[in-house]
């Protein structure tokens, strides 16, 4: 606080043991949490809400105006939770009038050169590789890896646990617990290694295999698949998740991968 190179704003609220550096801007209306380092030459702007050990790393803008033709200087927020990290040159746009904010939730790491646009909202534990861009009005669940240069069409929702591979396109709804790869997009198994780092038992992971073996593997369409699990599946909070989702896609989920014949 006392970096006599930084600019803080008289109207932002810092809080204790929070650490400036050289050539950082920071503009009115931001609240920034206990422990949190902010690196040189970063721009936080109006409507920042940056949680408790947080690190953001130099060239990072965060809680710019959107980049949407619609806005019109309205009051919104961006909210980053605590013990996010933000490597260098990240951007992170706050929201609109849809929901008001953006979101990053506790515990993420955004690398290098990410972009997250306008009305996002992005749980917990999530990992977005170097160049990993979101357009507006996404939804991304908890434990969420997107591998380096994925780039997400706006609208679209990714379910917990879900990992998506390098320089992939998601044009699709990506369902919890899989692993997305191949162009288009396409289901290529679970997300086994990751839930099995998070403590699912085997037991869990088979049922949770068992699931998307009716809806990927057994030329059902998404309706007759997803009355098949409910009829024949113990209901558990994974399958009910996962009905769920589908239910609730507006873009429709991800297909299946099959090898061309050729």
């Amino acid at each position: 606080m006392n970096q006599p190179l930084a600019y803080v704003h008289p109207g932002a609220k810092i809080a204790k043991n929070v650490v400036i550096e050289p050539f950082t801007t920071i503009y009115s209306n931001v609240t920034i949490g206990e422990g949190t380092w902010i690196g040189s030459n970063v721009t936080i702007m109006e409507g920042a809400r940056i949680g408790k050990n947080c690190s953001i790393f130099p060239g990072s803008v965060i809680s710019a105006i959107p980049q949407d033709l619609k806005y019109n200087d309205e009051d919104t927020l961006t909210v980053i939770g605590d013990n996010v990290t933000i490597r260098e040159c990240v951007t992170i746009n706050r929201g609109t009038t849809d929901k008001m904010k953006t979101v990053i939730g506790d515990n993420c790491l955004i690398m290098a050169y990410c972009h997250i646009a306008h009305d996002c909202i992005v749980g917990n534990n999530c990992i977005f590789s170097n160049s990993s861009t979101l357009a507006g009005h996404i939804t991304v669940g908890d434990y969420v890896v997107l591998a380096g240069m994925t780039a997400v069409h706006q609208f679209c929702s990714i379910g917990n646990h879900a990992f998506v591979t390098g320089g992939s396109l998601v044009r699709k709804d990506v369902p919890p617990y899989v692993k997305a790869a191949r162009e288009p997009l396409s289901y290529v198994g679970i997300n086994s290694v990751g839930l099995r780092r998070r403590g699912f038992s085997a037991e869990k992971i088979r049922e949770v295999q068992n699931i998307y073996r009716i809806l990927y593997q057994k030329n059902y369409n998404n309706t007759q698949a997803s009355d098949l699990i409910e009829a024949e599946m113990e209901a558990t909070p994974e399958r009910d998740e996962i009905l769920q989702f589908i239910k609730n896609s507006h873009r429709g989920i991800m297909k299946g991968y099959f090898k061309s014949s050729s």
